[in-house]
């Protein structure tokens, strides 16, 4: 008898469902997308109808191509964090549509709230900074512009949630409107300390206490369904995070000092560091990493802008190389990067340097320059970003950074990974995880129902041990990395 886990990973672009079998190996993904829609400039939304829709057609879809004799199923979610849902309990209808991360209609919202002296007790209590990206502006925004949606939510006949919110309440009729820690903690009204919704947040936003849903820890059972009849009989719903904390799970960073990048078109970072929830450095935030077996991590989480999109303007921009796949040849084409430093502030700079207007510079160059130094610079300029974010959060955690666990497309270049270990003078773990964030709840589900006992066990079971060792001397690494902030300093005085 196969007993299977059905990760629902719903991202901003499409909803998928992945199986997994309960040795952590995945079996089956279905992919379903659905529509974005830019009613303004600057604007992002999501049909939450749409999306529960496509969840349950995704579900069907890898059930069908995994059924047999005693087959037995659970699900677990993982979903884009700050995506925020209004909804009529009543009717079970959206009053609007979902109010997507990337949308900036809580602007004046958190503008006028920077004005009025909150940033610093926001911080204190949330753990983020005010900003759109989070879900509470979208909240506000809806309540103060849909016609009638004030008055329902005071008379308490209004809901609201993050994706996986409105995904359990839908999937269980409306018997269950609960969220975890993680997304909870990306809303800007959720204290990170007490674990609970704060009060003065909530007023903060003018946003009533009935419309929102119960927090748990991510290893809880969250509800029964059939999945509007894909099943017979209720299986449960287990395991719930957001996905960057199912990514850090699925990579099994379950010790503080442990971190994952994903390299991408920018970079995220995120590091546990442990169970104090420690103020982050300026410009980054704490939040919730994860909460299982009786315990809680938190995290801290930055964000670079360009870092695969650095190899992929030489591209197409410079026509410097044909693909992404030369430069690494390129790279090793020479010795050393020849004084060349290359820093990507395409999109300005952000942490630790937080120069908005800042423009991408290309330094150091002389006649005897050639076009792999100007490769061998790109490639080092995405390790140093990740080394100014390390740096910064694991000397604010007081912790040493134990490994670096990767995963994204760069991470196949070899001279990369290599100079990033250098540059960390830590483990680099690359791994063959195709789908972490799913992998993360899947795990959550499996310590809720029991599969595996703690979180040593789930460690074991990780397949991947890719690991890349530190090779360069100290003074090496240090004359690099002044090579780096000297250029940082032209960038910045430019």
């Amino acid at each position: 008898m196969m007993n299977y886990i059905i990760s629902i990973d719903q991202s901003t672009s499409a909803t998928k469902a992945v199986v997994f079998d309960e040795q952590c190996r995945l079996v089956c993904r279905k992919n379903v997308a659905h529509h974005q829609y830019y009613p303004k400039p600057g604007w992002v939304e999501h049909d939450a109808e749409e999306i529960y829709r496509n969840t349950v057609e995704a579900v069907r879809e890898v059930v069908d191509a995994t059924r047999n004799d005693g087959a037995t199923y659970s699900l677990a979610i993982t979903n884009q964090r700050e995506t925020v849902v209004v909804w009529n309990k009543n009717t079970g209808k959206p009053v609007y549509n979902a109010v997507v991360w990337q949308c900036q209609r809580g602007e004046e919202i958190c503008e006028d709230l920077k004005k009025r002296g909150f940033t610093e007790f926001i911080r204190e209590r949330s753990g983020l900074l005010i900003d759109p990206y989070f879900a509470a502006s979208g909240v506000k925004w809806i309540l103060d512009n849909v016609d009638g949606a004030r008055q329902s939510a005071e008379q308490g006949e209004l809901l609201m949630g993050t994706i996986d919110t409105w995904l359990v309440w839908k999937l269980t009729e409306g018997k269950r409107h609960v969220t975890d820690y993680t997304n909870a903690s990306r809303t800007l009204l959720f204290n990170i300390h007490t674990l609970d919704w704060d009060d003065e947040l909530l007023n903060l936003f003018t946003i009533p206490r009935s419309m929102m849903a119960q927090p748990l820890p991510c290893d809880s059972v969250f509800g029964e369904t059939t999945v509007d009849g894909v099943f017979t009989e209720p299986i449960q719903i287990a395991g719930v995070l957001g996905d960057s904390h199912g990514a850090l799970a699925g990579q099994m960073c379950f010790e503080p000092g442990m971190g994952k990048a994903t390299y991408g078109t920018g970079s995220s970072v995120m590091v546990n560091i442990g169970e104090s929830a420690i103020a982050a450095p300026e410009g980054l935030v704490t939040s919730v990493g994860f909460a299982a077996q009786g315990k809680v991590f938190y995290a801290f989480e930055g964000n670079i802008h360009c870092t695969g999109a650095t190899i992929k303007w030489m591209t197409d921009n410079l026509k410097l190389i044909d693909s992404p796949a030369e430069i690494e040849g390129f790279a090793t084409s020479v010795k050393d990067n020849g004084g060349v430093y290359l820093v990507p502030a395409f999109a300005g700079l952000g942490a630790p340097w937080w120069h908005p207007h800042a423009k991408a510079i290309i330094c150091g160059m002389t006649l005897a320059t050639e076009k792999g130094h100007v490769c061998r610079a790109a490639l080092e300029a995405i390790a140093y970003q990740i080394k100014d974010l390390v740096d910064l959060m694991t000397g604010q955690a007081g912790i040493a950074l134990k490994e670096l666990r990767v995963d994204g497309g760069p991470t196949k270049n070899g001279f990369l990974m290599q100079f990033q270990a250098d540059m960390l003078n830590a483990c680099i773990n690359r791994s063959d995880v195709e789908e972490a964030s799913a992998m993360g709840a899947m795990v959550m589900n499996g310590l809720a129902r029991g599969v595996w006992s703690s979180l040593e066990e789930v460690a074991a079971l990780r397949s991947s041990d890719n690991r890349i060792m530190p090779q360069m001397a100290d003074a090496e690494r240090n004359q690099l990395y002044d090579g780096w902030k000297n250029a940082i300093k032209r960038t910045l005085y430019n």
